[in-house]
């Protein structure tokens, strides 16, 4: 009986036979599976049916995306780029000094990278709003992690050199995954967790400002919430007021700009000059009273020209090779899951669509570039382009006018930054990292998803209270921890009849749904693979024994047959085809029928081919639930009740 040979009378829907796909050459199979996997937004779809020039051209505009856009480039679109290139030169400036100090690197390597990365980017990069500079969390990671090694006042040579190679090491990683089409490995970085690490290291970086503003020469080489502050008080003979009365000024002002350019948005270069006016101010200020006699520490001597060149100070040999990459890697990873993140943001502004594979190519090209030209890493920030984008830029070429300004001040203007206080530079840093402390993020994850929520705080509590690293590998390991479970542990759902009419849902979402006598219709939400196969097996027997339970304590009729939805069931391995054996085997012991509706196309193709069709039967595969409880309910209405039911039943008490 079932669909296979059985004529239903004309008050029963007539079912469809499920279709099993004609077999596939194996190597047409693969390209198709490697297709889905690294090409899924297909980028050589503009290549098709092209003339050789036109696919040569083509070629060039995906490697050199302002091959594309030079051509339609106007005035009008220049004149909004020198307006943002200009704004947002005045941010690079200070946060590049700022930024370089933090990673315990010379002040002059902040200009150096607000440089010839950008130049770089603009000619490689596919989004017209990304800012290209350094970034307070990567640099705090590169301080971190060669810190542990080696000890910039000892050997700042020997540390300088570990910066450039860690970051030509990020380059090449961000590059060889731009190039084989791996970007999809950020992914592993959830929204939660980037939320919790960025606020935790945003309060790492804070806490360590407190050196800066406190004035202090000495300072703990760790980044954990108890060394810092065990470090701040026990030097309370040494805190300078002077240096903390500039610090909280000049703090207070660029807070309340901050402020004043959100709540008015036309005024957000209120903001952006902000960091440029407090330390043209706090410059003048100390060399107008000399406070630099009085305990107020400052930049000295910055050096003037441009970039020197830096291949030859890549560190390639032991013992240091091993530091270099396992710096390059991390850091790059965090520098480009934050750079991709943002030119998708603002790309989604604006209605352009950007290439992640692209943007790692354009990412780990400037970093390779900027290792060899006395830069270390760079990306995208979310400040310096969110100025860029309320600037009203229309292209990279912003990136191009910024690293102008940024070449003339190297040339000319250098001297001037001689008098700046450090006090400034943390207070710019800390105004900068208020920004990334997003609370709002982390309710929204509590009201939303507790484990993400965990997540969250996981991160956060690693970075504050252990290390940066440390708390980026608890968030990571938690992630994966919980793609593991959706995968070991899949949800299987009962599902009931809406009344009135076909349609079958999970009975706990819509309670009106109808158990249909007779029939137990699970669904199983996810693939079956070898993780969840035994926790598939067990969950759905342990149905049963409910079901049964149920059927006994409401006094209905006996169960007869299951239904597996396989609808949701996208793939099946062959532990997954010997757990249906043995569910098979389980369902006929005890005197039912196994019943599978709608498998899909890999799913029954498998099927097949292992012969699990043949041991079940045609007849018991159904397009659809509703197909396949039509079918029981008619075997129910007209056969006689199951005769191995009594003897399942005697089998199963001893």
């Amino acid at each position: 009986m079932g669909n296979s040979d059985y004529v239903h009378p004309s008050n029963v829907e007539c079912s469809h036979r499920v279709a099993i796909p004609p077999p596939q050459p194996f190597l047409k199979t693969l390209k198709y599976s490697l297709k889905e996997t690294f090409f899924p937004d297909d980028p050589l779809r503009q290549f098709k049916n092209q003339p050789p020039s036109r696919k040569f051209k083509l070629g060039l505009q995906y490697f050199l995306p302002f091959l594309e856009w030079v051509p339609r480039y106007t005035l009008d679109f220049l004149k909004s780029d020198l307006i943002a290139g200009i704004t947002i030169a005045s941010l690079a400036i200070p946060q590049g000094i700022s930024y370089a100090k933090l990673a315990n690197l010379p002040p002059i390597l902040g200009l150096y990278s607000s440089f010839v990365p950008p130049l770089v980017y603009a000619l490689m990069g596919s989004s017209r709003d990304l800012a290209v500079g350094t970034v307070a969390v990567a640099s705090l990671l590169t301080a971190a992690m060669l810190g542990d090694e080696v000890n910039v006042k000892e050997n700042p040579k020997l540390y300088l050199h570990l910066a450039f190679t860690a970051t030509f090491f990020a380059g090449v990683f961000q590059a060889c995954l731009g190039v084989f089409r791996l970007g999809f490995i950020v992914d592993f970085l959830s929204h939660a967790t980037i939320v919790g690490f960025m606020a935790g290291a945003a309060t790492v970086v804070c806490l360590q400002q407190l050196k800066g503003i406190l004035g202090l020469d000495h300072f703990t080489h760790g980044t954990d919430l108890v060394s810092v502050m065990r470090s701040v008080f026990s030097q309370t003979h040494q805190w300078r007021w002077e240096s903390g009365v500039l610090g909280c000024c000049f703090l207070f002002f660029l807070i309340s700009t901050r402020y004043f350019s959100k709540r008015r948005p036309k005024f957000f270069w209120i903001s952006a000059i902000a960091p440029l006016t407090s330390v043209i101010l706090g410059s003048l200020l100390v060399y107008l009273t000399h406070a630099e006699k009085h305990g107020v520490q400052v930049i000295g001597e910055l050096k003037k020209g441009l970039n020197p060149p830096s291949f030859g100070d890549l560190v390639f040999v032991s013992p240091y090779l091993t530091l270099a990459i396992k710096t390059g890697i991390i850091t790059g990873v965090i520098a480009m899951a934050e750079g991709i993140a943002v030119g998708r943001s603002f790309s989604m502004f604006k209605g352009y669509h950007i290439d992640g594979n692209k943007e790692l190519i354009a990412f780990g090209m400037m970093n390779i570039v900027g290792s060899c030209t006395s830069c270390y890493l760079t990306t995208g920030p979310f400040s310096r382009s969110a100025v860029n984008y309320n600037a009203g830029c229309k292209t990279a070429v912003s990136n191009i006018v910024m690293a102008i300004t940024v070449m003339f001040t190297l040339l000319f203007l250098t001297p001037l930054f001689h008098y700046t206080p450090l006090v400034v530079l943390s207070a710019i840093i800390i105004s900068a990292m208020l920004g990334l402390i997003d609370y709002e993020a982390a309710i929204h994850l509590w009201k939303v998803d507790k484990f993400d929520f965990l997540v969250c705080m996981s991160a956060y509590i690693g970075v504050v209270f252990r290390s940066v690293q440390m708390g980026l590998v608890l968030a990571i390991a938690i992630s994966l921890l919980r793609v593991l479970l959706f995968i070991a542990r899949p949800r299987t759902l009962v599902l009931g009849n809406i009344p009135n009419s076909k349609i079958f849902r999970n009975v706990e979402q819509y309670p009106n749904a109808n158990n249909v006598p007779g029939i137990l219709i699970l669904k199983i939400d996810a693939p079956i693979y070898f993780a969840n196969s035994s926790y598939l097996r067990e969950r759905i027997a342990r149905w049963i024994d409910e079901e049964e339970d149920r059927i006994k304590s409401s006094a209905e009729n006996s169960l007869q047959y299951v239904i597996l939805d396989m609808s949701a069931v996208g793939n099946i391995d062959t532990s997954g085809i010997s757990m249906l054996e043995e569910v098979k085997k389980i369902i006929d012991r005890r005197g039912f029928k196994l019943v599978l509706a709608n498998p899909g196309g890999e799913v029954i193709k498998k099927l097949n081919k292992s012969k699990f069709i043949e041991i079940l039967g045609q007849e018991w595969i159904y397009l659809t639930v509703g197909e396949a409880v039509g079918a029981c309910n008619y075997m129910l209405q007209t056969s006689k009740p199951n005769p191995m039911k009594g003897e399942a039943e005697t089998w199963n008490a001893v």
